[in-house]
């Protein structure tokens, strides 16, 4: 099992720093926002688990030939309260630094849907009180203010957009529709979900650069999906214009700082750095003023072949008994 342990170590610190970094500079991923989003979930879940798995199996290494095998040598020891002269000191760290960082990850995913839950019930509040129904756009709030904002507020069956008056008096009725739609594909293609996950990745190893590119490039790729639904029934240009009336306003993500406090919503999840969120915002312009064909079908299957694979290492390694010794 040792071998095991060093494999998966190698692959944890391989998708912990060159990997991101290299997936992060990539040109291909605006061509192919969905096949993207799925290569950095596989890569945070791969790493994750390389990580405690590399622990896991140094530390229960005198105890099997295989994992399994070993856990349930050690639950053994456990119930019946024995005492092992196999495990050393630093097998018994390993255990209890793979136990932490596992523990660490779950808790934190926790208390960041927690504090998300809690930012959206009180914004949600708030809307209804300062907030009255559009007539005319379906499961839509108008807030009175001159600043062009839109955002959405996912809740399931509650899930609303919301718009400001002043976007609705700068947008053109094409525009509007191009933005509500960008708005709508968020909440049905529950990229707060995402989001979500991610940063409770990146607050629960901010010293990790994956955690972190990968927050940003998530941000950037939800953006351009949201986009494709409404280039669907909308022009790039008339898009292109939404986009930049929105963001002149303070960003279509979330309202701008100059809202009243009460009225501005809490970010449910925190924004990434200014530059961050200007790169974003210049990579989607990009690619709908100059245009790229999209991945063509034998680069996409490849991606998603190797986001597969990419999960399918550490399982097998970790639960295929005598593969690796």
């Amino acid at each position: 099992m040792l071998l095991t342990a060093y494999l998966l170590a190698l692959l944890a610190i391989l998708l912990a720093w060159p990997v991101p970094v290299a997936l992060s500079r990539a040109r291909w991923t605006s061509r192919s926002p969905f096949a993207a989003m799925v290569l950095w979930q596989s890569i945070a879940l791969a790493g994750g688990l390389s990580m405690i798995g590399a622990m896991l199996v140094y530390g229960l290494e005198p105890l099997g030939d295989n994992l399994l095998q070993a856990l349930r040598r050690a639950i053994g020891i456990v119930l019946g309260n024995r005492a092992t002269d196999e495990l050393h000191f630093w097998h018994l760290f390993a255990l209890c630094a793979a136990a932490l960082l596992g523990t660490h990850l779950i808790f934190t995913l926790g208390l960041t849907y927690a504090r998300i839950t809690t930012q959206r019930r009180r914004h949600r509040a708030l809307l209804e009180v300062l907030s009255s129904p559009s007539g005319a756009i379906e499961r839509t709030l108008v807030i009175n203010h001159p600043a062009p904002v839109a955002y959405c507020l996912p809740g399931g069956s509650r899930s609303v957009t919301v718009l400001s008056d002043g976007l609705l008096e700068a947008l053109s009725p094409a525009e509007l529709a191009a933005v509500v739609d960008h708005e709508r594909a968020h909440l049905t293609q529950r990229h707060h979900l995402l989001l979500w996950a991610f940063e409770a990745w990146r607050q629960a190893l901010p010293w990790l650069p994956t955690t972190r590119l990968s927050r940003a490039a998530v941000s950037s790729l939800v953006e351009m999906l949201a986009d494709d639904i409404a280039r669907r029934t909308t022009p790039d240009e008339t898009l292109v214009r939404a986009i930049a009336l929105v963001a002149l306003g303070g960003g279509a993500a979330e309202a701008p700082q100059g809202l009243p406090a009460v009225v501005r919503p809490e970010p449910a999840i925190e924004p990434g750095m200014p530059d961050e969120g200007e790169a974003s915002l210049a990579a989607r312009v990009s690619r709908l003023l100059t245009p790229r064909p999209p991945l063509g079908r034998a680069r996409t299957t490849a991606v998603l072949a190797g986001s597969g694979l990419l999960l399918a290492v550490p399982t097998v390694l970790l639960l295929a008994p005598g593969l690796v010794g």
